[in-house]
């Protein structure tokens, strides 16, 4: 269980399997957010009809509502959600940092207000893990701490309260099916994601994660911490960039050695009017597609594209029908989905390296033209 087999290779940029107890995830491979036990819109059929492997739920929202051992009594977190194929918690960590407006933090946990109803909660490391046992997801995260990227002097601080959360976190851990990932912080500072790196990576847990980036850092500096952390890690160990979704973001992350991605930003964009498509990010509000009989976009084979135009579409989004958001969403997810599956076949044929750059104009380009648009 919780084998990872490399099987191709080209450069940094890596396609394998990693085993888990509810199927093979085939790599790099991006994942659907469900927070709630829910990817926002969309039913397990619509995920699995998109060829999504993964997907992520929160535990930090989890806990709060409807409770973890609720969920437990009721036979686990794919069970509630009837979702079949691998899942992901976080441990959350980040939640209770960006979330509560109040908390205290020391050596041992954090002690928070709930965002929903001002009670008071505490986690610790044994807390968290407690939790996503409970939730039963095939991966787990370690309990971090996340920090302002900005404060430099708190971030060694939060490092190393990370390090010895993450033992305390492997030693909470009970269940066998579960794979606990480490987590590596340290900002944008190269010498301290270099000392985590290492430190989580000394700690030979099934996968390790990368955390802290995509929260307000630069683009170069996102890119450059990942020169420093990923030739630092175990070639034989999944690599998880947390909370990373662009299409660019993507296409840098596997040019670096990353494995497995997640983000918010396709249901995001598709609950805002906004989809993926050749000529850019569309505003679907906009007037312009009153009358567009395309699609979306005529190379995707997801259902809203082989189905509706671009006028449909604008008409469920003007007349404030909730369709609008699954059909988009549909869409977005897809998009991304289908750039992993093409990447994973340009790493395979050894072309990767080679297409990364025009890729990454295409979608450069993409953005920029949506942008005048």
């Amino acid at each position: 269980m919780f084998e990872f087999k490399i099987t191709a290779q080209n450069n940094r940029a890596r396609t394998g399997i990693f085993s888990t107890p509810h199927g093979d995830l085939v790599t790099p491979v991006f994942a659907p957010v469900g927070t709630q036990a829910t990817v926002k819109t969309l039913t397990p059929e619509h995920l699995k009809a998109i060829n999504a492997s993964l997907v992520l739920s929160n535990t930090y929202h989890l806990y709060l509502r409807p409770g973890d051992e609720l969920l437990r009594d009721l036979g686990g977190l794919h069970n509630f959600m009837q979702w079949p194929k691998p899942m992901l918690t976080d441990s959350g960590g980040f939640q209770v940092f960006s979330l509560s407006k109040t908390r205290k933090i020391d050596d041992d946990g954090v002690t928070f207000k709930s965002h929903i109803d001002g009670s008071t909660h505490r986690f610790t490391p044994e807390k968290s893990i407690a939790i996503q046992e409970n939730l039963g997801a095939d991966i787990i995260m370690a309990f971090d701490e996340c920090s302002d990227p900005n404060d430099h002097e708190y971030i060694r601080l939060a490092m190393r309260r990370t390090h010895a959360w993450a033992e305390r976190s492997l030693k909470a851990k009970t269940r066998a099916d579960q794979a606990l990932f480490g987590i590596v912080q340290g900002g944008v500072n190269p010498a301290l994601r270099a000392e985590s790196a290492k430190f989580i990576a000394g700690l030979d847990t099934p996968g390790i994660a990368i955390g802290g980036l995509s929260v307000g850092e630069t683009k170069p500096e996102m890119h450059d911490t990942l020169d420093v952390v990923v030739p630092l890690l175990p070639e034989n160990k999944p690599r998880y960039l947390m909370g990373v979704g662009t299409p660019e973001d993507l296409i840098n992350g596997v040019l670096r050695g990353v494995d497995i991605f997640d983000c918010v930003l396709p249901t995001r964009l598709a609950r805002h009017h906004s989809a993926f498509a050749p000529e850019g990010r569309l505003n679907l509000m906009n007037a312009t597609f009153a009358r567009d009989e395309k699609p979306i976009d005529e190379t995707c084979d997801c259902y809203a594209c082989q189905t509706f135009t671009r006028a449909y579409l604008r008409h469920l989004i003007v007349a404030k029908e909730l369709l609008a958001g699954t059909l988009i969403s549909i869409h977005n997810l897809r998009a991304l989905i289908r750039l992993m599956e093409s990447i994973r076949g340009y790493i395979a044929d050894g072309s990767f390296e080679t297409r990364a750059p025009e890729l990454l104009r295409q979608w450069a380009n993409n953005a920029k033209r949506a942008a005048l648009t």
